[in-house]
């Protein structure tokens, strides 16, 4: 409820008197409150991380076999044409916001660049307020820590990961509710047990089941049976371990629809899947131009399949084009319930076009951004309409017919100016509306009653250089369980945005690596105008956790890491940085960073 009074303040009247709040057309009020979600369906929506359009055997990919999603989609609508966001974190906000990802704040998939704010409202949010019990199973990609956190968005119960990847999927340490619980199998099996639990638990009420699997995802992991499945019709490594996830996930989706047969709860749930983005290879993928990352059609075009017996016709294929901002509505409008009071929606409901009620359905344009890390100018993107995709390369456009050329061979914006112009025009003012509250590093909450330990990552801390040495992350970009290594300098150090909710005594405790030639480094932290200092007095270098990778990965390997008590900071409430600075280094550099936690002692 914390994120809901936080929205009330931060919205409030101002909201209401500019517009931003705002129901739905085509959503209509068929109750609301419990005694309306009593009557209403339980909803089970399911996602795949990196899969792509044409990572589906019927779909015309003849070296996979999905056979559980095959029939998923004949039993209910397939969608001809779903577009979502090229990468994952952008997807999740808009699946679950029906707003296009930029107005929520995620503007990447790393460094804190992938929350969401909290104000959001939710479609776990919108079901949890008209009596649904909810429930996440997965990467969530969308914040870490409280109030970004699933708990604090809309989630009765989370179970699984927030970051942008997860190190191992064997036998690894996965979060349940802010705790950290060891787990025994590979995740996608363990996501699914965890799903499967919750819907027994809650047969008795209506629920809302969101298994957002990280599958296939690198690193490439997957059980012996599906890669040396996949190896035997001759793929590589990479593919036969990615078809080998996609075989696994289809598998698991099985389970859970076999349960919800065996529970009697088949007719009375809307089953939903789709993926998050494009493939995150070059492979098959129904001869669309573009892969994961990329605005063109094969980065975005993904599968949608809804199946809701008794209310969607099997077979029914929907032509029209659609995209995951419409999913809030849509999810909404099938439960019956009215569209509650969110900020301003995007998306508009489907279930017309589920009805086959679409001779009246106006034509649109869905837009694409890719992830502009914090500018509001010159952002890539695309425009899409049932005929045309416009494309904004740099500072030029260009232009396909999706009908005449589905694969893009050709170029056509000189011969259509008019349509390029159009487009363009509309896509550069929705950027203009989208970006408007700006990216604004979202805080570090801590002092929350519900969450009174935090864990700051090193990957979402900001680096400051200094003199001629330096600081920096494991990767490049500073990726989803890197941290901060290569400390070679006194004046460089990294930060962190903080807003202390409620003042108080708050012990830090650093997770740290350390060779013996480094050992002697001292540390101090400082927040509020308060400062803490440590000395590394103990080696902890371990070797990386061996990872069973079935092809080299690109991500850093896991590690365990020795924690190093600073002390106790007395703090106000308020916003401020906390900063970690090597007072001293021995050895030419000080330790490597994990993350530093916080947590309330008073």
């Amino acid at each position: 409820m914390q994120t809901r009074r936080e929205f009330l303040r931060r919205a409030g009247s101002a909201a209401v008197s500019a517009g931003v709040l705002s129901a739905v057309p085509g959503c209509e009020s068929l109750g609301g409150g419990a005694g309306g979600a009593a009557r209403g369906p339980n909803v089970v929506l399911i996602m795949t991380d990196d899969q792509g359009w044409g990572d589906i055997g019927s779909h015309g990919n003849s070296l996979i076999d999905t056979p559980v999603l095959d029939r998923l989609a004949a039993e209910g609508a397939r969608f001809e044409r779903f577009f979502v966001s090229p990468v994952c974190a952008p997807t999740r906000a808009s699946l679950l916001t029906g707003r296009y990802h930029l107005r929520t704040g995620v503007h990447g998939v790393t460094r804190g660049y992938e929350n969401m704010r909290s104000e959001e409202v939710t479609i776990a949010e919108a079901l949890k307020g008209a009596g649904y019990v909810t429930g996440c199973f997965g990467k969530w990609h969308n914040g870490s820590h409280y109030p970004y956190h699933p708990n604090g968005q809309g989630f009765d119960e989370f179970f699984g990961f927030c970051a942008g990847h997860w190190d191992n999927y064997f036998d690894t340490t996965l979060e349940r509710n802010g705790r950290e619980v060891r787990t025994k199998g590979f995740i996608s099996d363990v996501l699914t047990d965890a799903a499967i639990g919750f819907i027994e638990k809650n047969r008795g009420r209506p629920f809302f089941c969101y298994v957002p699997y990280n599958a296939p995802h690198g690193p490439f992991q997957v059980p012996d049976k599906y890669f040396d499945k996949y190896k035997g019709r001759g793929l590589d490594d990479r593919l036969a371990c990615i078809y080998g996830m996609v075989e696994n996930v289809d598998d698991n989706v099985g389970r859970i629809l076999r349960r919800l047969d065996e529970l009697g709860l088949s007719e009375k749930t809307i089953v939903i899947f789709l993926t998050d983005n494009g493939a995150n290879s070059n492979r098959y993928n129904g001869g669309m131009k573009g892969r994961k990352g990329s605005v063109h059609e094969g980065g975005i075009r993904v599968p949608l399949f809804i199946r809701f017996p008794g209310r969607i016709k099997a077979g029914t294929k929907v032509e029209r084009i659609a995209a995951h901002i419409d999913m809030f509505a849509t999810v909404l409008d099938l439960c019956g319930l009215a569209m509650p009071r969110t900020l301003g929606q995007d998306g508009r409901s489907l279930v017309p076009l589920l009805d086959g009620r679409g001779e009246g359905w106006s034509d649109r344009m869905l837009f694409t951004f890719r992830t502009p890390g914090g500018r509001t100018q010159g952002v890539p993107g695309s425009v899409r309409t049932q005929r045309w995709r416009a494309v904004r390369m740099r500072s030029r456009w260009e232009l396909y017919d999706m009908e005449s050329d589905p694969g893009q061979k050709r170029d056509v914006a000189g011969e259509h100016r008019d349509v390029v112009e159009r487009l363009g025009a509309a896509y550069e003012n929705t950027v203009a509306e989208v970006t408007k509250d700006g990216f604004d590093p979202l805080p570090f909450h801590i002092g929350y009653r519900e969450r009174p330990v935090v864990t700051m990552p090193g990957h979402e801390a900001f680096l400051e250089q200094g003199g001629e040495g330096g600081i920096s992350y494991v990767g490049r970009s500073g990726w989803a369980n890197d941290w901060v290594t290569n400390w070679t300098s006194t004046e460089a150090y990294p930060r962190w945005e903080v807003e202390v909710v409620e003042g108080g005594r708050y012990e830090v405790t650093l997770m740290y690596s350390c060779p013996a030639e480094h050992v002697g480094c001292k540390v101090r932290v400082e927040a509020g105008g308060k400062a803490v200092e440590a000395v590394v007095d103990r080696a902890h270098d371990p070797a990386p956790i061996a990872s069973p990778d079935r092809v080299p990965r690109g991500e850093v390997y896991e590690k365990v890491w020795a924690p190093l008590r600073a002390g106790v900071l007395d703090l106000a409430a308020g916003r401020t940085q906390l900063i970690v600075r090597a007072v001293e280094i021995r050895g030419g550099r000080a330790m490597d960073l994990k993350a530093v936690r916080v947590k309330r002692v008073d």
